[in-house]
């Protein structure tokens, strides 16, 4: 099984209407309401790659793009609609640094925030550059978060970026079923239909002595940090990464490896 997750399943709507933002991401006023425009999707693609160097796998951008040519498809738009939000207060992606020195990106069309996550900010090694044995580990990550975020309810994000960081340490890319990206999605599921918090799985419940639990381990590197934090914000509504959580947590070590 490869490390990749579905994405998340678009809500439910009404063939017989476009495509609103409000669809597909948490956002309100008039942008909510506004059919998602191809002209849209090309500028939140371009900014994605001068700010980041590329498009963002499951971001913004990509979600925008799918929506945009589902509508033009559809005839609800033209290749050179957009929006007059977009086209007046703009789209952007912007970057700022926080005290533990992971970047933060911030998604937007006008004053709605689409997206929000952190990225690890570390320099570029040299190509054959190696990591120390003092690393820290993937599963060392994964049992900080079960400190920093335990009392959490594992919900469809959470499980996601375990299921993917449990595929990255393992040498094969792949993870056995019984792990603890099945528990995960086990308990994110079973939570889905709990109504009493004392009764639902938290994330200690599934992390704790995660090092122990994976049956292999690697030091986490930033294109490992980049993949997990990409599989949690594709399974958020808001489409930002959980304080303290896993993907919160990978980049932190990345960050602390890449130091070393």
């Amino acid at each position: 099984m490869s490390q990749e997750q579905p994405q998340k399943l678009r809500p439910q709507h009404d063939h017989d209407r476009p495509i609103n933002y409000g669809d597909v991401f948490d956002v309100s006023g008039e942008l909510a309401s506004q059919p998602v425009a191809p002209r849209d999707a090309a500028a939140m693609q371009a900014a994605e790659n001068i700010a980041l160097g590329k498009t963002q796998r499951g971001g913004p951008a990509a979600v925008m793009q799918s929506a945009a040519e589902a509508n033009e498809r559809a005839g609800f738009t033209s290749h050179s609609t957009a929006t007059h939000i977009a086209r007046d207060q703009g789209v952007t992606v912007s970057e700022s640094t926080v005290a533990d020195g992971n970047r933060i990106f911030t998604e937007a069309i006008g004053d709605q925030v689409l997206s929000q996550y952190a990225t690890p900010e570390v320099p570029t090694r040299a190509s054959g550059a190696a990591l120390g044995r003092d690393q820290s580990t993937i599963g060392e990550a994964l049992e900080a978060t079960s400190l920093s975020a335990g009392d959490k309810a594992v919900d469809q994000s959470d499980a996601a970026a375990i299921y993917a960081a449990e595929a990255r340490a393992s040498a094969t890319n792949e993870i056995k079923p019984g792990g603890i990206g099945s528990r995960a999605q086990s308990a994110a599921t079973l939570n889905e239909r709990t109504t009493f918090f004392s009764d639902k799985i938290t994330i200690s419940d599934v992390l704790g002595d995660a090092t122990t639990k994976l049956s292999d381990d690697k030091p986490v590197t930033r294109e490992d940090a980049e993949g997990i934090i990409s599989a949690e914000i594709r399974n958020k509504p808001d489409m930002r990464t959980t304080p303290g959580g896993v993907a919160s947590s990978m980049a932190a070590a990345a960050r602390l490896n890449q130091s070393k």
